[in-house]
């Protein structure tokens, strides 16, 4: 794990984004359309923590962009061109925009200052996306990405912020896919490379830490 130093100065939060990764009802939520999923979120604490992490990032001014998946009722747009998206289509839960199944799931708390960015196709949530201007304009250094699913799209969107020339933090325990034990692996061996691997408790100790310090500085 990354030492308080130089998690600190990675978590700035004048440069920091947070983004939450298809944390969805149609997703995550109780009657979700992957129930595996759904389970392992909740049961692993990785809901609980991205929740932790939104309402830290609400409390100390860190921007937070909530990335949801869906689809219009007659598909267009849609992906068709992997086996992943054929299965998704024939799922008895659909990502229907407007629906319930495509609005953020609890705990997660969505405050008036988040952006919630929607694509209707692709496994990437920066990739053909609004994202990657949003960040840019925000001013963007470091995003701490969170969600599911650690089987594609929490790697997609680790791959594409880094191509772009954001550096990563990846709080591993709010992150889930399956099976259980795939999460872990695929983390160790390669969002390791390319990203900074910590704890919720430790980015949330940092930006406690960050806003302590700007306290400090302040004029009397």
């Amino acid at each position: 794990m990354p030492s308080h130093e130089v998690l600190g100065d990675l978590l700035d939060p004048a440069g920091t984004v947070l983004i939450t990764v298809e944390c969805q009802q149609g997703v995550v939520g109780p009657a979700a359309a992957l129930p595996q999923l759904a389970r392992e979120a909740r049961e692993s604490g990785a809901l609980a923590n991205v929740a932790r992490l939104v309402a830290a990032a609400h409390a100390h001014r860190v921007q937070v962009v909530h990335a949801v998946a869906e689809r219009r009722p007659d598909g267009r747009g849609a992906s068709r061109n992997a086996r992943l998206f054929r299965a998704a289509a024939r799922l008895p839960v659909q990502q229907l925009a407007g629906t319930d199944a495509t609005r953020v799931a609890p705990p997660i708390e969505v405050a008036e200052q988040d952006l919630v960015v929607r694509r209707l196709h692709g496994l990437s949530p920066v990739q053909g996306t609004d994202v990657d201007a949003l960040l840019r304009n925000l001013g963007c250094r470091t995003l701490v990405v969170t969600g599911v699913s650690a089987n594609v799209a929490i790697p997609n969107t680790v791959f594409d912020a880094v191509n772009r020339g954001y550096t990563v933090v990846v709080p591993s325990d709010a992150v889930a896919g399956v099976p259980a034990d795939y999460t872990p692996a695929m983390i160790r061996h390669t969002l390791a490379l390319v990203a900074t691997i910590a704890t919720t408790d430790e980015v949330l100790d940092c930006l406690r830490g960050t806003a302590t310090a700007g306290a400090e500085v302040r004029p009397g």
